[in-house]
């Protein structure tokens, strides 16, 4: 005698679709909210001080520390 298989379940008949709307998903989130790279803003010179530069006499130091 021969007897029917179980059916199967809900899962096994129904998990490409939840993988399908899931991977929909997924695209759809990661194409609206991931952008290009930003473009590059161009460098801007900064201001090597703040205040002008007074002539000084300017000391010349060794690798010890020492004035030359």
């Amino acid at each position: 005698m021969l007897t029917e298989p179980p059916a199967p379940t809900w899962w096994k008949v129904n998990r490409h679709k939840v993988f399908g709307v899931t991977g929909l998903l997924i695209g759809y989130l990661v194409g609206t909210h991931l952008h290009g790279a930003p473009e590059q803003q161009p460098d801007q010179p900064r201001p090597g001080h703040t205040t002008p530069a007074t002539p000084k006499e300017h000391r010349t130091h060794t690798a010890h520390g020492l004035a030359a």
